[in-house]
């Protein structure tokens, strides 16, 4: 009995260890021009994101919000300028690269520069993948209780955790061609080098014959 439960378990555990939840909350101060201050997170293609941004009071101070990938474009999902309270914004993954939330904290002109230190507030949480989706609102248009919404959620992570395995799985069959090619270059690479020390020698060896022959050194 408790062989049977030991893969019920580990797969409990894994689901566990796997949820991709970002919570974190900290001051962000005001200047002029202020420089961003960003949260990665890292995201799949397809992936859903949810983030929520609690954002506290702050007399004098504009806070903008950008959400930016770490490709080489800098790829824009969301731009909102001036945002206070709790506000909520939903974005979709568009390639595999880190998802980036940044916010900066404008001090308004009419501020004196009084020597103060401004800052403002922000709780910030970022759900992606399964984490993302509103198994409640699920629940209460299908129907569902409490086990069935459970079992549907770890349904959507279980999912995550296949459709990861597959992508390590490509990753890794991506990288095992490049290596395969690598040394097949590489290889012949080496047999050109041999194939040519060989044929400058037989020159070189032909050549030194002949100009010998020339000057009567050989016969």
């Amino acid at each position: 009995m408790a062989s049977r439960s030991l893969p019920f378990l580990l797969l409990v555990l894994l689901v566990c260890l796997t949820q991709t939840v970002s919570a974190i909350k900290f001051n962000i101060p005001a200047s002029r021009y202020p420089p961003a201050k960003c949260i990665w997170n890292a995201a799949h293609p397809g992936a859903l994101v949810i983030i929520t941004a609690n954002v506290g009071p702050g007399d004098g101070q504009r806070l903008d919000i950008e959400v930016i990938d770490s490709s080489e474009h800098k790829n824009v999902y969301l731009s909102k300028k001036d945002i206070s309270g709790e506000k909520r914004f939903a974005i979709t993954a568009h390639a595999e690269e880190d998802i980036g939330v940044c916010f900066r904290n404008y001090l308004d002109s009419s501020v004196p520069n009084d020597g103060k230190t401004r800052s403002r507030v922000v709780d910030l949480d970022v759900d992606i993948g399964a984490d993302a989706v509103d198994y409640n609102a699920i629940a209460n248009q299908e129907s569902l209780s409490a086990l069935e919404t459970e079992m549907r959620k770890l349904e959507g992570i279980v999912k995550e955790i296949v459709d990861e395995m597959e992508y390590l799985k490509t990753r890794e069959e991506r990288f095992q061609a490049t290596n395969i090619s690598t040394n097949r270059r590489v290889k012949n690479f080496a047999w050109f080098t041999i194939a040519s020390l060989i044929g400058l020698g037989v020159w070189q060896i032909f050549h030194l014959r002949a100009f010998f022959k020339r000057k009567y050194l050989i016969d």
